[in-house]
C-alpha cells in the first residue's frame, strides 16, 4: 500500500542556523529523522526548490518541501532468504544477486524479494527509501549492486550515480558483430504503445552506454559495457536500438533477428534468461572516502553459453 505525502513548511525565526534534517525533523514531527535524512537523500525532501544536503544551514523564511510516496513496510516480510554478501560494513553492503531473483516487491511479488531478504539481514533498513536499495538489476539480469546502510551513505551514493563516479560494468552476449568498440548517447523512456517497455524515445531521460567488443562467435559478440547513468532496462535498449539485441532477452530481442544455427538457437533457449550480468561495482566509500571496487565471475549458465560459443559444442552443453 503507497500513500502520496506532500508537506510545504517555513522555517521559523528560532531554527535559524539550524541543520535542515534537524529542523525537519522538529517541523514535521510524524517522521522519523532517518527518514528524513532518506528523503533528503533521494531528493524528495528539498530547501527553496533545490536539493540540499542534511548538513545544510537553514535561515528564517526558508521553504522547506516534502513529495514522497511513504511505502506501508508492514506489507514488507523480513525473509530470510540467502544473500550472496561480497562485502559489508556499518555503511554499505555489496550483494552479488543471482539471475531470477526480484529486486523490489511489487504486484505478484510481494515476498521473496532482495528486499524481503535486506529487511531481515538488517531491520534497521526499513527506516530508509527504498530499503537502501540505491540502483536495480532486472530480475534476469545477475551481479553485483550496492544497498546504503545509512542514509548519509544513501546520499553519497545517489550523488555519486548522479555525478557518474560511480563506477558500473556489465557483460553481455549479443546477436551480430559489432563494432570493436562505440557507444549510445540515446534517451531512454516508456514505449509508446508498450507500457511494459522501454525505448529510445524523443523526451526520454539522458542515457548513454559505452560498450567494447571482447569476443566474436558465430554472428554473435561478447561485450563488455559501462554506464554512464542508470535507465531502466538501459542496456537492453541501447543494444536492440543499435540492432544488436541481447541473446535469450525475452522482452527486447527482434522478431526476426539474425539467423543463427538452430543447435545455437537451442543453447540460448536453454539460457532463459537475457544474458546480462554485473561483473564489477567501483564507488567512493561513504565513510572512509576510499575508492572500492569489487569483481563477479560471469555465472555458471553464462560461463556454459561462453563455452559453447568458443567452441560450437551446442550439442554438449549442460542441461
Amino acid at each position: 500500500m503507497h500513500k502520496t505525502i506532500q508537506r510545504q513548511t517555513l522555517v521559523p525565526a528560532d531554527m535559524t542556523g539550524l541543520r535542515l534534517d534537524q529542523v525537519a525533523a522538529r517541523l514535521m514531527q510524524d517522521f522519523s529523522r532517518e527518514q528524513i535524512k532518506g528523503w533528503i537523500a533521494v531528493a524528495e525532501l528539498i530547501c527553496n526548490g533545490q536539493s540540499a544536503k542534511a548538513s545544510q544551514r537553514v535561515h528564517e523564511g526558508d521553504c522547506i518541501e516534502l513529495a514522497t510516496t511513504l511505502t506501508d513496510r508492514t506489507q514488507d516480510v523480513a525473509e530470510d532468504l540467502p544473500l550472496n554478501i561480497v562485502y559489508q560494513d556499518e555503511h554499505v553492503l555489496v550483494i552479488d544477486k543471482p539471475a531470477g531473483w526480484v529486486v523490489h516487491p511489487g504486484a505478484g511479488n510481494r515476498q521473496g524479494t532482495l528486499l524481503n531478504a535486506l529487511l531481515h539481514f538488517d531491520p534497521g533498513l526499513a527506516e530508509l527509501p527504498r530499503a537502501g536499495i540505491v540502483h536495480r538489476l532486472d530480475k534476469d539480469t545477475s551481479g553485483l549492486l550496492v544497498v546504503a546502510r545509512t542514509a548519509k551513505a544513501q546520499s553519497s551514493l545517489i550523488e555519486q550515480l548522479k555525478d557518474r563516479s560511480l563506477h558500473r560494468c556489465y557483460q553481455a552476449f549479443v546477436y551480430g558483430v559489432t563494432p570493436a568498440e562505440g557507444q549510445v548517447d540515446a534517451p531512454v523512456g516508456r514505449h509508446p504503445h508498450d507500457r511494459l517497455r522501454m525505448d529510445v524515445v524523443a523526451g526520454g531521460k539522458p542515457a548513454l552506454t559505452r560498450y567494447r567488443q571482447l569476443a566474436s562467435f558465430s554472428g554473435c559478440s561478447h561485450l563488455e559495457l559501462r554506464l554512464a547513468t542508470g535507465r531502466t532496462h538501459q542496456i537492453r535498449v541501447h543494444m536492440t536500438h543499435l540492432g544488436f539485441p541481447l541473446l535469450g532477452d525475452p522482452v527486447y530481442r527482434q522478431r526476426k533477428g539474425p539467423a543463427l544455427p538452430l543447435a545455437l538457437q537451442q543453447v540460448i533457449g536453454h539460457l532463459g534468461r537475457q544474458a546480462l550480468h554485473a561483473c564489477e561495482l567501483g564507488l567512493i566509500h561513504p565513510g572512509s572516502g576510499e575508492y572500492l571496487s569489487w569483481q563477479s565471475a560471469l555465472p555458471q549458465d553464462m560461463q556454459a553459453l561462453l563455452l559453447a560459443l568458443k567452441t560450437g559444442s551446442w550439442l554438449s552443453f549442460p542441461d
